[in-house]
């Protein structure tokens, strides 16, 4: 599951907190396998410049219903509501992952179902000294995304600015995310981080969506 939320005014000192913390308040959740609080920067979670309000929650479970329960339930859950003026949760299945994150990898569980709608996350550890050529390119390809035809929401997302940066976006379609990815900026962004050797670590997942539900940017899901 990917948690979105923007927070309320008075609860800016709650959530800097929540990713200061990172993955700490989640030990005893059961099932949970592997989770990340993110940050986010400005225009649209795309900014170098770090969002005060919007952050992220990235969570693994070994079963579904260990995610509902979390989603439904948990006190880690419920504080995020308590605090959130938007908040949107994305249930996910993955069907194709390769590479990993923090040196987690994601199982494939479900077989890509034709029609519906689909998720993909894309993270990357930045090498340091490549940072200036990722950042030159991502402009463009960024504007490109949130223009995309059959794109229905899109984030950016980091554990670290500048070197560790992640990507959200949920699609009408399997063919609208791909005609995305297969387009100019985009496609010269990806050819450029790889041809250079821009990333130390990196990962794509796609996703069946599930379930999306909640608010964000001012449009209700669900």
């Amino acid at each position: 599951m990917l948690l979105l939320v923007e927070l309320a005014p008075g609860a800016l000192l709650w959530g800097w907190s929540r990713v200061a913390l990172g993955a700490l308040p989640l030990r005893q959740v059961p099932g949970l396998r592997f989770a990340k609080a993110l940050g986010s920067g400005q225009r649209g979670g795309f900014g170098l410049r770090p969002s005060l309000r919007r952050q992220g929650l990235f969570a693994l479970f070994d079963r579904e219903r260990d995610a509902d329960a979390f989603i439904a339930a948990s006190p880690v859950m419920q504080a995020y509501r308590n605090h959130a003026g938007e908040l949107c949760i994305a249930k996910l299945r993955a069907t194709a992952s390769r590479g990993s994150w923090s040196g987690q990898g994601i199982a494939v569980t479900a077989a890509p179902a034709p029609g519906g709608r689909v998720a993909s996350l894309t993270r990357a550890s930045i090498r340091p000294h490549k940072a200036w050529a990722f950042w030159r390119n991502s402009p463009p390809a960024e504007a490109a995304l949130e223009r995309a035809e059959g794109c229905l929401l899109a984030m950016g997302l980091g554990e670290a600015p500048l070197l560790r940066q992640a990507t959200f976006s949920v699609w009408e379609s399997q063919a609208a995310m791909d005609a995305y990815a297969r387009s100019g900026a985009h496609l010269a962004a990806i050819r450029a981080a790889y041809g250079q050797n821009q990333f130390s670590e990196s990962m794509f997942v796609r996703f069946a969506l599930l379930q999306l539900s909640g608010c964000w940017k001012g449009r209700r899901y669900g």
